[in-house]
């Protein structure tokens, strides 16, 4: 019962009544067209009046479908549709149709919202009359047109008035319902986006993760690194400030140089954070391997001495090899700093074969836990070689008491 008079059966009602109000331009001008192809004889009888009314319907549809054809009025049905039609709003297309497709499909969808809402408009005002008419048919006095009316359906029979009347009503309530629930059927096939429209949907979502993927490596990276180092020297320098206030100095002054460095990173990320428009690619550069050896200090004022084996020709590499390629030795050389401590470690890059061979080896701390996955960092290297068209394995070295991180990228890639 609530699926024939309930909340959503009223609103779609008043959906379809909004069809009927729209059809009606259609079929003014179609009963123009209709009146000068038929004479006037014909107009006056009755059958003939029925038959040109019907005409008309029959000719205002396909002015519709052609009117529906502008890419506007996808948007606006599928906005009536979605507020009157209790359709849930993500089936729907919220843009106007620029392809013909979507423009056919939205122009079936306008003919059919017309051509129901015609005929429920026309029951909503010929059938509650009706009903009443026929419903008073056995009170006397009032009862003559309503007797006259059962008459021709079902006899002499006055008394059964009221029960027709009601049945007329429930018609109405039927159609209104039936038509309601078609046009909710229809809706998302006819107003929703075409295939072409979902896989550009696709596309843009999958661009829009990846550049939050590059942006969440870059910070884990980038101020990831500096907060993590910066931890550990104020840690080191709050220790030995008494009794060797030059190394302390000389934390503080490497606390100052990471935190700037973290502040302008933090700005770039920012900035593309920011940025307006389609192309949301990250601007500038960011360190390369040119600024590894700061790097390496960096970790050395922490605790990590770095010995570093650099072959020939890193100097000439392509510049995203070279951006991506410190940034994971950055992550490589912190993952040592946050889950061994101060420990040696030994870096060594070549490049042969095309390729840019990278290896970090070092020992597992006595009293730090061992690294039997990988967090968020490890998965960051793995994407950003995968991204590179390279590879990464890590894990523990053959004799069980140190770790090794090992990347190779191909130069050819960039």
């Amino acid at each position: 019962m609530h699926a024939l008079v309930g909340r959503t059966a009223r609103t779609r009602w008043v959906h379809l009544v909004l069809g009927g109000a729209l059809l009606m331009p259609f079929w003014l001008l179609a009963q123009v067209l209709v009146s000068l192809l038929l004479d006037r004889r014909t107009l006056n009888d009755s059958p003939g009046a029925l038959y040109a009314q019907l005409g008309a319907y029959a000719l205002a549809l396909p002015m519709a479908w052609v009117v529906a054809l502008l890419p506007p009025v996808r948007a606006l049905s599928a906005a009536a549709a979605r507020t009157l039609a209790a359709l849930p709003g993500g089936e729907l297309a919220g843009a106007p149709a620029h392809g013909w497709a979507a423009r056919r499909r939205t122009a079936h969808w306008f003919t059919l919202h017309l051509a129901l809402g015609g005929l429920v408009s026309g029951m909503s005002l010929g059938l509650p009359p009706m009903a009443l008419v026929v419903a008073a048919a056995p009170v006397h006095g009032v009862g003559g047109p309503g007797r006259v009316v059962l008459r021709a359906f079902v006899g002499d029979r006055p008394l059964l008035g009221p029960l027709v009347g009601s049945a007329v009503l429930l018609l109405l309530v039927l159609a209104s319902a039936g038509a309601g629930a078609l046009l909710a059927r229809c809706a998302p096939r006819l107003l929703g986006p075409t295939p072409a429209e979902r896989l550009a949907a696709a596309e843009r979502r999958t661009l829009v993760l990846a550049q939050r993927n590059r942006l969440a490596r870059e910070l884990h990276d980038s101020v990831g690194h500096a907060l993590s180092a910066v931890s550990i020297q104020a840690a080191a320098a709050r220790r030995v400030l008494r009794r060797d206030p030059d190394f302390a100095a000389e934390a503080l002054a490497a606390i100052e140089e990471l935190a700037r460095g973290a502040v302008a990173e933090l700005d770039t990320v920012l900035g593309v954070l920011r940025e307006d428009g389609e192309d949301t690619r990250p601007r500038g550069g960011g360190p390369t391997l040119a600024a590894l050896g700061l790097l390496v200090r960096q970790l050395g004022l922490a605790g990590v001495q770095v010995r570093t084996h650099a072959g020939p020709g890193l100097a000439e590499l392509p510049v995203p090899v070279s951006r991506e390629a410190y940034r994971i030795v950055q992550e490589g050389l912190t993952n040592v700093l946050r889950h061994a401590g101060p420990v040696p470690a030994e870096l060594r890059l070549e490049l042969t074969g095309g390729r840019l061979q990278m290896e970090l080896t070092n020992p597992i701390g006595a009293d730090r836990p061992s690294r039997p996955g990988g967090g968020r960092g490890l998965r960051g290297v793995a994407e950003r070689t995968a991204a590179l068209r390279g590879g990464c394995e890590s894990g523990r070295t053959a004799d069980g008491t140190g770790w090794r991180l090992a990347v190779w990228l191909p130069v050819a890639a960039a």
